[in-house]
């Protein structure tokens, strides 16, 4: 960013440890040119922890993810909604939309749903909430949230729980499966879903939201709650 000196990865690691043991921590999410800092590097997974220190990387890896409930929806904070959701709020419908959608494609493992949406934004707690108005690339944008997601699985201690984390984010990311599939369009329609209500809410035109997600739906239920939402902001 800027002309600004990258800081190494201990400066990164140091930010996030003081994140966790701090009282009160900041709304704002950790600057993204210590991300960017980060080795391209992945940790090898660690070993189990025994329980007394797994009680102590547990409340670690829940104060890290604080962060996500200050984190403040980077799109809506540009569009200038008052009192905007954070990224936990977003994560959090998306988890119940997984929960009762009565209309999932036939095979899909609904737990899994739900466990990935609640889990697909986890990184941001370190990156932020990355917009393609941030102007960074892609394939940028995907590396300093692995690298983030690295850490905290690293702070959970490794283990079958961070593990399951990491494949969760990675199947998100890769598109790979039908749930990930229907995860990405829940992730779509809960932002038409609440750009509605903002616009009903404080007599804001946010058809940008609208239109990006246009034509982007890959399952049936997407493509329909999709559809019931639109059919509602006439």
């Amino acid at each position: 960013m800027g002309g600004s000196r990258a800081l190494p990865l201990s400066s990164l690691l140091a930010a996030a440890a003081a994140a966790t043991k701090s009282p009160l921590l900041h709304h704002r999410p950790l600057p993204l040119r210590l991300a960017a800092s980060m080795s391209s590097s992945s940790p090898s997974p660690s070993p189990a922890a025994p329980a007394s220190a797994s009680a102590s990387s547990a409340i670690d890896f829940l104060t890290l993810c604080y962060r996500l409930k200050t984190t403040k929806r980077a799109g809506w904070v540009r569009r200038g909604v008052q009192g905007p959701e954070s990224v936990a709020d977003h994560m959090y419908r998306m988890g119940v939309m997984a929960l009762v959608a009565a209309d999932l494609p036939s095979g899909v493992n609904r737990d899994r749903c739900v466990k990935m949406a609640i889990v697909h934004d986890i990184a941001e707690a370190i990156v932020g909430d990355i917009t393609p108005s941030d102007g960074v690339p892609k394939e940028e944008k995907s590396r300093r949230e692995q690298e983030a997601l690295d850490h905290m699985c690293s702070l959970l201690g490794g283990g079958p729980r961070a593990e399951e984390i990491r494949e969760l984010w990675m199947e998100y990311e890769q598109n790979a499966t039908l749930e990930a599939k229907v995860v990405k369009d829940f992730d779509k329609v809960e932002m038409i879903l609440q750009a509605l209500e903002y616009e009903k809410e404080q007599g804001l035109d946010l058809e940008e939201f609208f239109q990006s997600t246009a034509g982007k739906f890959q399952t049936d239920v997407g493509k329909a709650w999709a559809a019931e939402v639109a059919s509602r902001r006439k």
